[in-house]
């Protein structure tokens, strides 16, 4: 491009700006601008790969090809040099690469992670830079995050973390030309200076204490020496599988998951009276004022509701391991609130999905999603000085204090 041919477009750019029509697509200025600096780069990565090594082995230039660039300023067609060998290997633009990577790449993976479909994202790149992708492409870039999703996978843990909650989503994955089921196995953790991290995300066919199991070996493996205070559902041996890989963690059960759990049995009409009597066991200030409660739901209930008063019973050891703590302490961990709340903003990004195509597009966009959530995670939960200091005296050696430790994220 000569110096006349680049100042003719500078002033159409400015006019572009200045009157507010896009500097993209087929008539934006920004589209040759490019075109001409990427040729010329070209040029300049073949004259660097035609040295005095390759020349004296006989291979030079020899013409030109053409291909369409796809990129943010809009489709383009450039000249490619190529060497009689075959040998040169450009690096700006890669062979077969027909979209510029560099310049879209962020914005497609931006948008998936926002939870767009493929065929969403392709209307929108359309729409503001008149380039047409396919899904098949689209695919292919958003695949480019896999490593990553891999390394955060397999990532170290610290060796402490004083809260865990563990609870898991299910989803749908087609496989083989059929929808399965999947279970999202999610872990959110507090560390010692009382930020929120989510630990991992595991995928499996169906919820079970077995596969937990081999998901708390694996975070062992990964540096997690020791959990302080563990959130579970009710899941039949949870509290088992989490004891043979952390035997001195305290588990508490979500009494949320057992309040939901027992107004299923409960008839509509008895509901709100039957809710009355058992905040009583719950709310209560003290274990022993709990259980003198959950003697008195149990004579009012238990003739009309045996299987709900004998499961709170059944349970009352994992359903009250909160009682040991202060006030402030129970309410971060007698509910699994704080990973409902991971959940709901989960859900927020995957409503629209029918089917995963396997469980690594399930895990691509967990990850993205999950990465754009922690952003907000910038400050210790509330209180969390004060919180800290009781679980320390409680806990003693297995939570030491740094006090001249940096206490950032």
């Amino acid at each position: 491009m000569t110096q006349k041919e680049l100042d003719k477009l500078q002033e159409k750019a400015l006019a572009q700006l200045k009157s507010g029509e896009s500097l993209f697509g087929k008539e934006g200025a920004f589209a040759p601008m490019l075109q001409s600096f990427i040729e010329a780069a070209l040029e300049a990565e073949m004259d660097e790969h035609l040295d005095t090594d390759e020349r004296s082995k006989g291979n030079k230039r020899n013409g030109k090809g053409r291909k369409t660039i796809k990129s943010s300023a809009g489709s383009f067609e450039i000249e490619t040099p190529q060497d009689r060998q075959s040998s040169f290997d450009p690096q700006l633009i890669k062979k077969r690469e027909t979209v510029l990577a560099d310049s879209l790449q962020d914005k497609i993976i931006g948008l998936y992670g926002l939870g767009m479909s493929l065929r969403d994202i392709s209307a929108h790149i359309s729409e503001m830079y008149d380039t047409e992708l396919s899904h098949t492409v689209l695919s292919q870039i958003t695949d480019r995050i896999i490593p990553e999703v891999k390394a955060w996978q397999s990532r170290p843990l610290e060796e402490v973390y004083c809260i865990v909650w563990l609870d898991a989503m299910h989803y749908k994955v087609r496989e083989e030309g059929r929808v399965t089921h999947k279970a999202l196995y999610n872990i959110l953790g507090i560390n010692r200076e009382g930020y929120k991290q989510v630990l991992g995300c595991y995928v499996s066919e169906s919820e079970g204490a077995n596969f937990w199991l081999q998901v708390l070996s694996d975070m062992q493996n990964r540096g997690l020496q020791d959990i302080l205070i563990a959130c579970t559902d009710n899941l039949t041996g949870f509290k088992e599988a989490i004891e043979s890989v952390y035997p001195k963690a305290d588990v508490q059960s979500c009494i949320v998951h057992q309040i939901r759990n027992s107004l299923k049995y409960v008839a509509s009409k008895d509901q709100k009276e039957f809710m009355r009597d058992l905040k009583q066991v719950y709310r209560a200030d003290t274990k022993d004022l709990a259980e003198l409660a959950l003697q008195d739901l149990a004579d009012k209930w238990e003739a009309k509701y045996p299987i709900v008063i004998q499961s709170w019973q059944n349970n009352w050891d994992k359903l009250t391991t909160y009682f040991q703590y202060t006030p402030p302490i129970r309410t971060l961990i007698y509910t699994t609130n704080a990973v409902e709340g991971y959940h709901r903003q989960l859900r927020k990004v995957t409503k629209t999905k029918g089917a995963f195509t396997s469980d690594m597009a399930l895990l691509k966009l967990i990850y993205l999603a999950t990465k754009n959530i922690e952003k907000k995670w910038t400050s210790p939960l509330q209180n969390w000085a004060l919180t800290v200091q009781q679980l320390a005296i409680r806990y003693g050696d297995r939570l030491p204090l740094d006090l001249t430790r940096n206490h950032e994220k």
